[in-house]
């Protein structure tokens, strides 16, 4: 009798673990639904979140609310927060993912999302696109974005080809390439800007980050991406689990390492540039989400990707909602804020991995 009641209480502790990250990842949903709705609400024009509520509802299909708001809030919401708070949603998340990616795949807890240079390349194509002369956009199609999403996925090629010579794609080495080939980006972007005599305000508030120019269509563009790298990311959750030990116990299961490496690069550099593009350099996303999921779940990266991209996503949207109303009128860029949150968490991860070491 007790061998079976023993039984009994494996399988629901069993039950627990298969049930519990899903219950937490639905409450932080819906926590970051909140901030969702609260950033949407709060801005120059107030709007009752109750309203704003149900300003959302009433657009979706088979939902009919007798609207009781006037039309420019409608206005508001649709064509100039909404757009804005989910861009800034989706852009926490693909950062939040990225950086989990490479913390888990450099085993090294400060990687972020910009640790192999697509920051640098980055800034160097919109640098280009900001002080050639080429207009921001023609009609509906805008030169800015896919600059700098070429600019980073550029520079993040170059380091891998140069790791791929020197060691077979060795993580050290591409490190090192990364920051040899980010630094000569920013030496590039730095010529450029000295060279110029437009106004460069325009181009350090987008190397510091931001929405202002938040439209519907950028987080159509860049919701395949971040979908895609998702699914593939959470397919290798496993891998990475196993990676966390080392490259030979990785190799002895089984694992692939070096077709895993190119495919995680791969993969986290493309979500990352497609995130900058729209968003600009937003610091400290990538590298304190994942931590801050680490800290209250656990390392498992089958929770860590989604938690992270939950997490993130809504960070970056407080964030924003603090730039914006932070300074009236006008707003700050979204990088300053993220930094005044990060650096110090930043600190403190630098404090605990030393006495750790020690």
């Amino acid at each position: 009798m007790q061998q079976k009641n023993d039984g009994n209480d494996n399988n629901r502790q069993n039950l627990r673990v298969l049930i519990f990250p899903w219950r937490r990842f639905t409450i932080a949903l819906i926590g970051s639904g909140i901030c969702c709705l609260l950033a949407a609400s709060v801005g120059s024009v107030s709007i009752d979140p109750i309203t704003t509520l149900n300003i959302t509802l009433s657009r979706l299909p088979f939902v009919d609310i007798a609207q009781t708001w006037p039309q420019s809030l409608d206005t508001i919401l649709w064509n100039l927060r909404f757009p804005r708070v989910i861009l800034a949603l989706l852009v926490g998340a693909s950062l939040s993912v990225a950086g989990a990616t490479y913390q888990g795949l450099f085993r090294n807890p400060l990687a972020d999302p910009y640790f192999i240079g697509v920051a640098s390349g980055a800034a160097l194509g919109a640098t280009i696109v900001f002080l050639s002369g080429i207009p921001f956009a023609t009609g509906n199609f805008s030169f800015l974005p896919v600059a700098s999403f070429v600019g980073g996925i550029s520079s993040v090629s170059i380091a891998y080809l140069i790791a791929r010579k020197s060691t077979g794609t060795g993580l050290p080495t591409l490190i090192l390439a990364g920051v040899a080939i980010g630094s000569f980006a920013t030496a590039m972007t730095s010529v450029l800007m000295i060279r110029s005599e437009p106004d460069l305000r325009p181009l350090l508030s987008w190397i510091m980050g931001g929405f202002i120019r938040a439209k519907w269509s950028d987080s159509l563009f860049l919701l395949p991406y971040f979908t895609f790298g998702v699914i593939l990311i959470l397919a290798y959750s496993r891998i990475l689990n196993s990676l966390q030990l080392d490259e030979e116990y990785a190799t002895s299961i089984g694992v692939n390492v070096e077709k895993t490496k190119k495919i995680l690069i791969l993969v986290s550099t493309i979500i990352t540039a497609a995130a900058v593009s729209f968003s600009g350099l937003i610091g400290f996303v990538g590298l304190v989400a994942p931590h801050v999921v680490r800290m209250l779940w656990g390392t498992d990266y089958r929770i860590l990707i989604p938690m992270s991209a939950v997490i993130g996503g809504g960070f970056l949207v407080i964030c924003d909602l603090i730039a914006r109303t932070v300074v009236n009128p006008g707003e700050i860029p979204v990088g300053i804020v993220t930094a005044i949150f990060g650096a110090p968490f930043f600190i403190y991860l630098l404090i605990r991995k030393r006495s750790e070491i020690s």
